[in-house]
């Protein structure tokens, strides 16, 4: 078992820093139950992918507004009201849908702004109370302790909830797990009344972060790989789960498929984490990459249930070997970037805008595609462009060039936490 005592001691500060791992475990179960699901069944109110498409876009739009008012409001006042108002909006997001019902078809406008802007308070604060609860002794339990509840969660949420929709007839089962999440959500709301107050202060500098792209050639380059890989997650993020669900009609088998996505990334991201040292990052970054795009042809041209399956497993090996050598990376490049101590903030912000620019373009591209196009036809060929936007990664990451630190690889080692299938922004 872990001691908790032995790695964060009895100070004050770490009152909060177990609320901030309740919060995230609660977010993440949340999320792992109810995100997979969303789009299968807001498409089977509609029948129409350019709905979902529309749904999608306004998440990407908003989640990166909120990110710039988050920042702006956690250099204003406390960082908790920041994370607070981003659980109530996500909480509000279920409570919508719970309340609309069958009419929620009519609403994905109102509901893609809704969540977009839960994410986006939601992850600013989460992060910046990340950087300012946890301590160099604190930090390595708290972000391996998260990352197995995010991994667990990852791997349960999904099959649980897939085996409960699939049991109860008609949609009752998709309310009763949107009905949890509300629930954990709510939870989350209340535990975030128990931290201690965190007064926030300084100017909020964003416009000379993304001016400072001309001067520093890696920060400019670090952006650019993200808009890249915005652009096979725009579109990913929604597809494939609802591709997965028209081909097995089956929420049961699209559990089935996430639980089996989610299990091989959690091992494989700690053999990643442990293997791949600062001289291979760049080669697992190309390789990571090729892998994803490659992996696609296991199941545009030639489609079943077993081949899917291999898909969850292939994406759940490329992403780890691909991730955990690029967030060093971008890390890094922030960690060396000009005035860190004081822009924190600002740097995450302007990351998250160009992550999001790819994304705003990918849907854009997808749903041309399927407004101009017979979209049977012309789909398979768009997934194929957009997504390759991880191997282009490498184009970029390739040319950074930073000072190394003297401290061995085993005090620069960062515990990731997996991703959900093709990169799910929650």
């Amino acid at each position: 078992m872990i001691n908790v005592k032995k790695w964060i001691g009895s100070r004050k500060t770490d009152h909060d820093l177990m609320l901030l791992l309740m919060i995230g475990g609660f977010y993440s179960l949340s999320i792992a139950l109810s995100n997979t699901f969303v789009n299968v069944y807001l498409w089977k109110q509609s029948g129409e992918l350019i709905d979902l498409g529309l749904y999608n876009l306004f998440i990407v739009i908003f989640q990166p507004l909120a990110f710039i008012i988050a920042g702006k409001v956690s250099k204003k006042i406390d960082r908790v009201v920041v994370l607070r108002l981003g659980v109530s909006f996500l909480a509000a997001f279920f409570l919508t849908v719970l309340v609309l019902k069958d009419q929620a078809v009519n609403y994905m406008y109102l509901l893609g702004a809704i969540i977009g802007i839960g994410y986006g308070f939601y992850w600013l604060a989460f992060n910046v109370l990340t950087f300012e609860i946890t301590e160099p002794e604190t930090r390595d339990f708290f972000n391996g302790f998260l990352g197995i509840l995010t991994s667990l969660s990852g791997m349960v949420g999904p099959m649980l909830a897939g085996l409960i929709i699939s049991r109860l007839t008609n949609t009752i089962g998709y309310k009763v797990i949107f009905a949890v999440s509300l629930m954990l959500f709510t939870v989350a709301v209340m535990l975030s009344f128990f931290f201690t107050s965190r007064k926030a202060h300084g100017d909020y500098i964003l416009l000379k972060i993304i001016q400072e792209r001309k001067r520093n050639k890696n920060w400019r380059l670090i952006t650019n790989a993200h808009v890249f890989q915005g652009l096979r997650e725009g579109t990913f993020t929604f597809y494939i789960n609802v591709f997965v669900y028209i081909v097995t009609k089956s929420e049961m088998a699209l559990g089935t498929f996430s639980f089996l996505n989610s299990f091989v990334a959690f091992f494989t991201y700690i053999v990643a984490s442990r293997w791949i040292t600062k001289k291979m990052r760049k080669k697992a970054i190309l390789a990571g990459g090729l892998m994803l795009y490659f992996s696609l042809f296991l199941i545009l041209f030639q489609i079943s249930y077993e081949r899917l399956l291999i898909y969850a497993i292939a994406i759940g090996i490329a992403y780890p070997i691909l991730l955990v050598p690029y967030s060093s990376i971008t890390y890094d490049v922030i960690g060396k970037g000009w005035n860190i101590a004081q822009a924190r903030i600002e740097y995450i912000v302007v990351r998250e805008i160009f992550l999001n620019a790819g994304r705003i373009l990918s849907i854009l591209f997808f749903i041309f595609t399927v407004a101009l196009t017979n979209e049977t036809k012309t789909i398979p060929f768009l997934l194929l462009l957009i997504g390759s936007g991880h191997a282009f990664i490498y184009l970029f990451v390739k040319q950074i060039r930073l000072k190394e630190s003297n401290r061995p690889l085993k005090q620069e080692k960062r515990i990731h936490r997996p991703n959900l299938a093709d990169g799910e922004k929650g």
